[in-house]
């Protein structure tokens, strides 16, 4: 019998995971992740890792599985939180969730379940794996989205390898949320009706702002107001002799002064803030509200613009740099001076988009059909052939 160590994260989604391996023949074993203790840095009032762990006892319990807690705050904090701060700190939006998979649950978790003598990891991921038989007898690993269009969760997984993949199993990822919670509900688990988590990665109910300021000091700074006008001037396209050239144009970040615009307000530091931002300016008196265009965590200046349409929000072209491209499928990887046509997305839950990768000697450039709304350094893009995800990138 094979044996499947599972993340219970005390959710409904990685309890009925848990119940489906089991009715698959496996040997189950349930393991809840503690990320978090760090007194120094208050994350809530409240204790949500203490409730999500009993939550997970009692499925585990429920469904006759062994279970236990394992400690991961020193890697956590080593390896998200940290890393985290830096990123905000230079001014780039890091994501919690990829690093979490990446770095703490495919990694830590993975090696602690090998250790207990597992064949699989599993989690309550909304997504599959295919498996390709080569020639030579090799197995090569899909990235499949989830069947649950709503749900699809492959984005936060871009940065898994094909070593991570052979050990991982996603018992949900045909299933929709309904049906899971319709499982959960003849179950009688516990988490049948529990609300999905929003907070960071396996820590629980947390304001970002608020937990950025323990760590990164405030400081006053200016907010400036860029009209539309200064982003047309801007735009002028100059001749380009190649199509390196044109991309390397519309991928470079604008480059603001204080003098394009006019100071509208104050802030408490740049490095709180991300592109298309709304809330948290407090500024008010303009036609339509007012959107982070860029930040300048150097000067501590933010820069904005009104509406959600304009100009200063939008770029065509991303750019990957060399050292943080990873191919899912390296069978695929592109050399210089390849492209390939797929579909792209930039955040979690955003719409796949259409879009043409260029490789070039030093990295990547990713070049949408259609100009994106806050592109973000410090983020990931992922993309696709159909349904399966073939890779991802920081954006620089």
């Amino acid at each position: 019998m094979k044996k499947v160590v599972i993340g219970l994260s005390g959710g409904v989604d990685s309890s009925v995971a848990a119940y489906l391996l089991k009715e698959q023949g496996y040997e189950v074993i349930g393991l809840f992740m503690k990320n978090w203790h760090d007194e120094s840095v208050l994350i809530s009032e409240e204790c949500p890792w203490l409730e999500d762990s009993n939550d997970a006892l009692i499925v585990a319990e429920k469904l006759g599985i062994p279970f236990q807690t394992v400690d991961l705050s020193v890697e956590y904090k080593e390896r998200i939180v940290d890393y985290m701060f830096r990123e905000y700190e230079m001014g780039r939006t890091p994501n919690p969730d990829v690093l979490c998979n990446r770095e703490i649950k495919f990694d830590v978790f993975l090696k602690i379940a090998l250790e207990l003598g597992a064949d699989f990891v599993a989690t309550g991921h909304y997504c599959r794996k295919g498996t390709i038989v080569n020639a030579d007898g090799t197995e090569t690993y899909q990235l499949l989205a989830g069947k649950d269009g709503n749900k699809d969760q492959s984005y936060f997984l871009c940065q898994l390898s094909q070593e991570q993949l052979s050990r991982t199993l996603f018992p949900i990822g045909e299933l929709t949320k309904p049906e899971v919670r319709k499982i959960a509900s003849r179950m009688n688990l516990i988490t049948a009706d529990k609300k999905d988590s929003q907070g960071l990665c396996f820590i629980g109910k947390v304001r970002l702002p608020e937990f950025l300021q323990q760590q990164l000091k405030p400081k006053t700074g200016k907010i400036v107001e860029v009209p539309e006008s200064v982003e047309q001037y801007k735009r002028i396209l100059p001749a380009f002799d190649s199509k390196i050239e044109e991309l390397a144009f519309y991928a470079k970040k604008p480059n603001y002064n204080p003098e394009d615009g006019k100071v509208v307000g104050e802030h408490q530091g740049a490095h709180y803030f991300t592109k298309g931002q709304r809330k948290g300016l407090h500024v008010g008196g303009t036609k339509e509200p007012l959107f982070v265009i860029e930040t300048d965590v150097e000067e501590n200046i933010i820069y904005t613009g009104q509406g959600k349409s304009h100009p200063g929000l939008y770029r065509r072209t991303l750019f990957v740099n060399e050292e943080e491209i990873h191919w899912v499928r390296p069978d695929l990887k592109l050399k210089a001076d390849e492209s390939l046509a797929v579909m792209a997305r930039i955040r979690y839950r955003q719409e796949l988009q259409k879009a043409t990768l260029y490789k070039i000697d030093n990295g990547l450039y990713v070049d949408f059909e259609v100009a994106q709304s806050a592109i973000t350094e410090g983020q990931f893009v992922a993309w696709y052939l159909n349904d399966e995800l073939l890779g991802s990138g920081v954006i620089s």
